[in-house]
């Protein structure tokens, strides 16, 4: 069966993430965005637990389901064309800060577990090393080795994947907390971590210039801190629709059950580029080099992003694949192709109501994004809609990378073109 999972994400009790970040809500926008598995998110946090315990009862096996009394505060929103069966799985992005080799590592972790019981071990033993209470990431001074440790402990099929790992201030290989070498972070239970997680700043591309990173499949999850931010990345199977159909295709190199992945354009994420957001300074590497890593503004030293840690690590030319590949499609989300042709930002009201009735119509946007006709996203939401999917679907795209945190700024259409559909009277939005 073939389904989409964006299983990285958080709820309401992470710090500075949408109060609408409950079951309830995610069970909507998965379905609006084409989502069949979710994860939890969060589970170590008691209260959010408890709320999992309410509202979730068993499904597939190791999957859950909302139950219906919960199910019916929010499907009434759902439109027919996007209706689906949506299940969660328990996941917990972990931050782990701690000294290793005479330097702080700041790592971030997702950890999954295929039960209550096995999510109630791994919170037991979480919590007699630090407060679990006050975020639902929580912050731990604890060896990511030592936390794959427990996590392995408390289920043989409970696993761990280093999120984001090119992030640099949070991420397994990031230039500011990370290591040079996977191993190096893990040690002797490297070979129970058998996936990375991509970010919104790489792509496969990137990271299949790493020998190192051969054994591991590559997913990709959205790190969502609100629910309709799901899927602008998700994971894509063709395997039993399980946990642990998910866990044989992520473990076993063999299985082929993980077909590949969405992705955002990696120079659309937050740290793609070298820069210095205080001053607004945006930096290829090799201008970074040039200015020997200092902001050419404020002479400080500039926050070295993913393109240039991939080169600083690299050991196979750009274009290589990894033997162990995987396709994968870099996609814009569907709010910002319809800004984009509108000529506005992508919470304008206006382009919430075509969203909407692009939904209604044709049915759920990664359906939209990747399959739709372009004659019916011409006929539901006019000529420059359809032109942008399909420059999107083309790769054919303008990106002022993003950098020291700052999101990139992705382009569709020139004014002029823009301003030509209009006059041509070939625009129907609105």
């Amino acid at each position: 069966m073939k389904f989409y999972t964006d299983v990285h994400l958080h709820s309401h009790y992470s710090r500075a993430t949408s109060k609408n970040l409950d079951l309830e809500h995610l069970s909507l926008w998965a379905q609006l965005k084409g989502i069949n598995v979710v994860g939890t998110a969060d589970f170590l946090h008691p209260k959010w637990l408890k709320e999992l315990k309410e509202k979730l009862e068993p499904a597939e096996e190791g999957f859950f389901k909302l139950k219906n009394e919960f199910v019916l505060k929010t499907q009434r929103d759902v439109p027919k064309a996007c209706e689906g069966p949506v299940r969660f799985m328990f996941s917990v992005e972990i931050s782990n800060i701690y000294k290793k080799f005479d330097k702080v590592r700041k790592i971030h972790n997702v950890v999954f577990a295929p039960s209550f019981e096995a999510a109630e071990k791994i919170q037991k033993e979480i919590g007699k090393i630090g407060n679990i209470n006050a975020d639902g990431r929580p912050i731990l001074g604890l060896d990511s080795r030592d936390l794959l440790e427990i996590v392995l402990e408390a289920d043989p099929k409970a696993y761990l994947i280093p999120a984001h790992i090119w992030t640099p201030w949070f991420s397994v290989l990031g230039s500011k907390g990370g290591f040079d070498r996977i191993e190096d972070c893990f040690g002797d239970l490297t070979k129970h971590v058998f996936a990375i997680e991509t970010g919104l700043s790489s792509d496969p591309l990137m990271n299949w210039r790493l020998k190192q990173l051969d054994p591991f499949v590559l997913v990709s999850n959205s790190d969502a801190h609100s629910p309709p931010k799901l899927a602008r990345e998700a994971t894509i199977y063709d395997t039993e629709f399980s946990y642990f159909g998910i866990y044989q295709a992520l473990s076993d190199r063999k299985n082929k059950g993980l077909k590949g992945t969405l992705e955002f354009f990696p120079e659309e994420g937050k740290y793609h580029y070298d820069g210095h957001r205080a001053c607004e300074t945006r930096l290829h590497p090799k201008e970074t080099i040039k200015n020997k890593g200092l902001c050419p503004v404020c002479n400080k030293p500039v926050t070295i992003g993913v393109m240039a840690r991939v080169e600083e690590l690299a050991d196979r030319p750009e274009g290589e694949k990894s033997p162990n590949w995987r396709p994968y499609m870099n996609l814009i989300p569907l709010p910002e192709i319809i800004a984009e042709a509108n000529g506005t930002g992508p919470t304008a009201k206006g382009v919430g109501e075509l969203y909407f009735k692009m939904l209604h119509k044709l049915g759920n946007e990664l359906f939209i994004l990747q399959e739709a006709s372009l004659k019916d996203i011409q006929t539901t939401a006019g000529h420059l809609v359809a032109r942008g999917v399909e420059k999107m679907r083309k790769q054919d795209v303008t990106i002022a990378a993003g950098y020291d945190g700052d999101y990139g700024e992705i382009h569709l259409f020139t004014d002029e073109e823009r301003q030509e559909k209009i006059t041509e009277g070939q625009m129907t939005l609105f």
